[in-house]
């Protein structure tokens, strides 16, 4: 066995396989791959090799979308036939919300490159003769995609590896791994030791047993996946005896269930509300092609509903039953990326879809390695989405609510109920007494909304529709059904209307502890921040900036509030979702004299936001502080008390009003909370939650990671331009930021008004069309109440951007005018901010 490498891979599944080829493929000839048994041993083998390009990830879509555009090309490669069968796939819908669902993903779809077609009950029923058409009432086509064989596809990407100098070892199992004093890693094995530069784990069911090899917590733990093999059926073999084409594949969404041809019968896999988590602590050391003992009782509901729409199904016997493992996340989506708090280890695991994925993941895991910096949006698949919170517990709860839940109506209003109220605020028991209904981020739990006292939901609100999957609403122990879900406006809407204009009208209070926060010190913090972040660092003690870090290629990575608290001592907030994210990148980029130091205080601060003409005299009955505008102006921060309590309070916020982010030790928080309520009840002081902010700060143009702010836009073209100091010598990116700029932007940020608009604003991710031609996208939308007016910020074609320029936004398949405005359409002097 070789002693060095560039990199290596562990895992011989297709996803490990790839991730070589596309190393192989950019250059890196030196690489390795090490595989415990034999290529395709673990859950490739027994993967049912379908391609499905539905994916509402836009990360997962794009990963999807080059898998299907690469397999086919493989053969001419390498001479090896990887069993492409390119026979389309039909989602079949039986519900409103079912549609709904589709005509947003057709838009997801066709802003990156996916073909669609609508098909009525008719159309399906000529491609699929065997399905019955009752209660469908329409359907979706995807016609450049089908299923695979998996085990062929390995081969041929792994010829291609070997082709351009790749090294594939089989029978070699890992027994260590360890990083040098050098920084590089050195790997054991039962079969010698390997050095090397970058380690790529994609061990599959194997991710945590791996992971702990290097103190990593992986979050992927599988699921067991059921799927059956009938005997060849009369009327299946006729068609195939008579040349017609195969029937493609068959998803009824609403029963949970996919279906295609398999040598004359018929191949049945649903996914399952009850299938339990499995390998928990990893597979065995002789595992091999491993397959579970079958548990067909929990497939009764799904084999009849199969058995109703395709009657043939019934009418044959069962083959065969395959009980795999499938690897899973909290979320469904893998895991792509670099491990947080270690140099050169890679992540490439957690695949459900690993079949169809695994051409996108190692493309692009290996732009990332290679060349720095992923050519696409990788926020979705990420492995730092997770924290410490998704410990082996949660991920049993959360990984098998993912796999019960790949078929239900992805709602983007949805709040899923596994694995909640795990992490709590201390005011969260507060706001529930006063009507909070939750969301989650980052394993947090934060008011999305307030309900009105006694606020409830009937059944005939609710209108569940008679198909198996029809959850249209949270599910809260204990408590009244108080949201019903909707890709339109749902019942909430009224709602978070009220609590804007209250906080436009009076004050508000909303809890914001999930921001991530952190403390940067030290004899060069100033400078080091300095040469980090894209805005000048604050000079002065007291002042407070936006800034942000960007990627080496000039897109924008993430967004900081920066506040100097003291000479060398910064206080920097960013977002609570993507804290793990934003501090990898801080933690691994100080400098290693020791002058810098990083101390994370997520945890150990909470942050209220007081907001709205009278949160100034909320304030002012509680400190002695002197809160004029001479005293205490906008983007400035000072230490006061309120009442007993020591604060950090700084004046700024997300929605555009006057107002204050209070930061306290968490401990402290309930009673600042409580003077805070008591001192407002004179000025009507009420809650406020996610949505009103998200609402208020649309009508701002203020913008969001990974939304507007994407590594596929540079700073300029987001309209960062005036928090970029080029008065700075150098700042990380600054050069190619500039040269990105001198090339030519493709394209340009802008704020739009939507026309015509009754039940459904755009959401985010909607094409956007000039005439016949998409000229950009929508990055976020929804409703301004304070401007009575439906809104969008969007992405469009430079050419195209100037005030007054007329377009058409496809909301929910239905084409709606929309004109560009003047940003911040709600006060766009700041004088609210500044009053």
């Amino acid at each position: 066995m070789k002693s060095t490498a560039r990199a290596v891979v562990i895992g011989g599944g297709v996803v490990g396989v790839s991730t070589l080829y596309h190393l192989a493929k950019m250059g890196w000839s030196d690489v390795v791959l090490l595989e415990r048994k034999e290529l395709t041993s673990g859950s490739t083998w027994h993967a049912a090799g379908l391609l499905p390009l539905f994916n509402l990830s836009y990360s997962v879509g794009k990963l999807h979308q080059y898998s299907v555009g690469l397999y086919p090309t493989l053969e001419a490669e390498t001479g090896l036939h990887a069993g492409f069968s390119q026979v389309t796939n039909i989602r079949l819908a039986t519900t409103k919300d079912r549609m709904d669902e589709y005509n947003y993903y057709a838009g997801v779809a066709r802003t990156i490159g996916v073909d669609v077609n609508f098909l009525s009950p008719d159309d399906v029923k000529d491609i699929w003769p065997l399905a019955d058409m009752d209660g469908v009432i329409g359907a979706i086509q995807h016609p450049d995609d089908g299923y695979i064989q998996p085990a062929d596809l390995t081969q041929a990407l792994a010829k291609g590896a070997r082709q351009r100098g790749a090294t594939i070892y089989r029978n070699t199992t890992v027994t260590a791994i360890t990083q040098q004093p050098s920084g590089e890693w050195l790997i054991s094995t039962d079969q010698g030791d390997i050095t090397c530069e970058h380690v790529v784990s994609c061990s599959g069911n194997f991710a945590r047993q791996t992971g702990a090899m290097v103190g990593l917590d992986i979050p992927v733990i599988p699921v067991e996946h059921q799927y059956i093999v009938t005997e060849q059926h009369p009327d299946i073999m006729a068609r195939k005896k008579a040349g017609l084409p195969e029937m493609g594949v068959l998803r009824e969404s609403d029963a949970s269930y996919y279906m295609r041809e398999e040598a004359g019968g018929l191949l049945l896999g649903p996914y399952e509300l009850g299938a339990p988590a499995c390998y928990v602590d990893g597979p065995s050391a002789t595992s091999e092609y491993e397959l579970f003992p079958d548990a067909l009782e929990r497939l009764e509901p799904y084999i009849l509903a199969a058995m109703k729409r395709v009657p043939a199904f019934g009418e044959v016997g069962i083959k065969r039953v395959y009980n795999g493992a499938i690897a899973y996340t909290p979320d469904g989506s893998p895991i792509v990326g670099p491990a947080w708090g270690l140099k050169n280890f890679w992540l490439n695991e957690g695949h459900s879809f690993g079949v169809t994925a695994a051409g996108g993941a190692g493309w692009q895991l290996a732009h990332w390695i290679v060349d720095g910096e992923p050519t696409i949006d990788m926020m979705g698949v990420d492995p730092r989405r997770f924290g410490d919170y998704a410990g082996r517990g949660f991920l049993i709860e959360k990984n098998e609510e993912a796999y019960a839940k790949v078929f239900t109506v992805h709602y983007p209003d949805e709040e899923r109920e596994a694995g909640r109220a795990l992490r709590r605020t201390p005011c969260y028991d507060r706001m529930k007494a006063l009507g909070a209904v939750f969301g989650s981020v980052f394993g947090w739990e934060r008011p999305n909304w307030f309900a009105p006292e006694g606020y409830a939901l009937s059944a005939a609100d609710l209108d569940k529709p008679d198909v198996l999957l029809n959850d249209n609403h949270p599910v809260v122990a204990d408590q009244p059904i108080r949201e019903k879900w909707s890709f339109r406006r749902s019942n909430y809407f009224e709602h978070v209307g009220n609590e804007c204009r209250h906080v436009h009208e009076k004050v508000g209070i909303q809890d914001m502890s999930a921001f991530a926060k952190c403390e940067i010190s030290g004899p060069g913090a100033e400078a080091w921040l300095d040469q980090l972040l894209t805005n000048a660092v604050p000079k002065k003690v007291g002042r407070v900036t936006l800034s942000y870090l960007l990627t080496h290629k000039g897109g924008v990575r993430s967004e900081f509030t920066v506040y100097k608290v003291a000479p060398q001592r910064y206080y920097l907030v960013s977002a609570g979702a993507y804290e793990r994210h934003d501090h990898d990148y801080l933690k691994k980029a100080l400098p290693r004299d020791g002058s810098v130091s990083f101390e994370r205080l997520t945890t150990a601060m909470g942050v209220l936001v007081l907001a709205g003409p009278r949160s100034r005299d909320v304030l002012a009955k509680l400190t002695d502080a002197d809160l004029s505008n001479d005293a205490f102006p906008w983007l400035t921060g000072k230490k006061m008390s309120i009442g007993l309590a020591q604060v950090d309070a700084l004046r700024v916020n997300f929605i555009g009003e006057l107002g204050w982010e209070i930061h306290h030790p968490i401990e402290i928080q309930n009673y600042i909370f409580d003077r805070l309520m008591e001192a407002g009840a004179e000025f009507e002081i009420k809650p406020f939650g996610i949505r009103a902010m998200t609402s208020m700060a649309l009508e701002k143009s203020y913008k969001l990671i990974p939304r507007e702010l994407s590594v596929e836009y540079s700073a300029f073209e987001s309209g960062l331009n005036r928090f970029v100091s080029l008065k700075k010598p150098a700042f990380h990116g600054r050069d190619a930021l500039l040269a990105w700029r001198e090339r030519g932007a493709a394209n340009t940020l802008v704020t739009m008004e939507v026309h015509g608009v009754t039940d459904a604003d755009a959401r985010g991710s909607e094409p956007i069309y000039h005439g016949d031609d998409i000229v950009g996208r929508v990055t976020s939308g929804g409703y301004g109440w304070r401007v009575r007016k439906s809104l969008a910020l969007a992405m469009v074609r430079p050419d195209l951007a100037h005030v007054g320029a007329e377009f058409e936004i496809a909301i929910l398949g239905v084409r709606h005018k929309a004109t560009i405005i003047a940003d911040s359409p709600f006060d766009p002097d700041n004088n609210a901010l500044k009053s």
